[in-house]
């Protein structure tokens, strides 16, 4: 049981800590960079983007985080260490969050900017761009701090589940 505890906590903090920086990296790094760009290049790219992503490792930290979190917080609350539960179920509530947001908001827009058709075959590419953009980055910026937030608390989590072991 101790080493389930151990390994469930390592692995949520590690997933939730991989979504952490990849919502981070848009926040501060892709997005601004794409500020710049013209609208066509803005589409076309968040299009890829929104098509690449969803792959076995992204699912796996996304779904991963979420499983791992939850099978840590049970294990803590039936087992030892229940010291770190409270930090536990504090990220998963935060991991639940940032999950929420980019269910119920970041991926519908994705979806829209994907049912707007080719960059090339779009109309009025700028007004494409103008529907997405800014709600976009908004809400990444606030899954972004909720991640970080429970990457945090489950950071926490391991050192006072180890010190509850030592």
């Amino acid at each position: 049981m101790r080493l389930a505890q151990t390994v469930s906590l390592i692995a949520a903090t590690i997933t939730t800590g991989l979504m952490a920086g990849l919502f981070a990296a848009f926040a501060y790094a892709v997005m601004p960079a794409l500020k710049a760009a013209g609208d066509r290049t803005f589409v076309d790219v968040m299009q890829r983007i929104n098509v690449t992503i969803v792959n076995g490792w992204f699912m796996l930290s996304f779904l991963g985080a979420l499983g791992f979190t939850a099978l840590a917080a049970f294990l803590a609350w039936r087992g030892e260490g229940r010291e770190a539960l409270p930090w536990i179920i504090a990220g998963l509530v935060l991991y639940l969050v940032m999950f929420v947001i980019t269910s119920a908001v970041n991926v519908p827009l994705n979806d829209q900017l994907a049912a707007a058709g080719k960059p090339g075959h779009i109309a009025d590419v700028a007004a494409v761009r103008e529907r997405f953009e800014s709600a976009w980055v908004i809400w990444n910026t606030v899954r972004a701090l909720a991640n970080t937030a429970a990457f945090g608390c489950l950071t926490w989590a391991l050192i006072v589940y180890g010190r509850s072991s030592a």
